[in-house]
């Protein structure tokens, strides 16, 4: 895009990102959400669900656990997919304990307490 001159967006960041998780390649989508702080653009949910789940093809559950955290930090509107994805690849990674979690606070949020 820098290239042809044309200005970044968080949508097209998105795509690139989306675009990764298709290709199998997890480490460029979260190369493309740090370079979208890197050029002054906020990630949104869609873009940390895409990276999410560009983790799941890579098996990378510490990474999905991070992203699902900043998502609640930023009070960003986490997609109980994301919520699903992340504890089954905790699950998967022998880490009980984080996917129980992860099925508590989905409980919480559905029940509101």
């Amino acid at each position: 895009m820098q290239e042809v001159k044309l200005e970044p967006t968080v949508i097209s960041y998105s795509a690139g990102i989306s675009a990764c998780e298709k290709g199998e390649e997890w480490q460029r989508a979260l190369t493309l959400l740090s370079e979208m702080r890197e050029v002054k653009l906020e990630p949104n949910a869609i873009s940390y669900s895409a990276g999410v789940n560009a983790c799941e093809k890579g098996g990378q559950w510490q990474q999905a656990l991070s992203m699902l955290r900043i998502m609640r930090l930023r009070k960003l509107n986490v997609d109980f997919n994301v919520y699903g994805i992340t504890a089954s690849m905790c699950e998967q990674g022998g880490q009980w304990s984080q996917a129980l979690s992860l099925f508590r606070e989905v409980h919480v949020q559905v029940t509101g307490g």
